[in-house]
């Protein structure tokens, strides 16, 4: 397998910036309803729920997830 310099550079990145106490993706979505509402309600997700902004930040599909949550609930508001 090749890997070109981005990609190496992506993998290396993620690899220092990985936390010992970080959520895997079941944890995030279990978690993502309360993270919306605290989104909408306008408190600070890094003081309310760092793990899961720090999950969300790394992970693409956890974050499209909830991207998708957070416009429907803007919409029923």
């Amino acid at each position: 397998m090749d890997l070109d310099s981005d990609t190496l550079r992506q993998i290396v990145r993620e690899v220092i910036t990985t936390r010992p106490d970080e959520i895997d993706c079941s944890q995030c979505f279990e978690q993502l309803d309360r993270f919306a509402e605290t989104v909408l309600v306008g408190k600070s997700l890094a003081e309310a729920m760092p793990l899961v902004q720090d999950h969300l930040e790394h992970c693409e599909q956890c974050r499209e997830e909830f991207e998708a949550l957070l416009s429907t609930l803007r919409m029923l508001r």
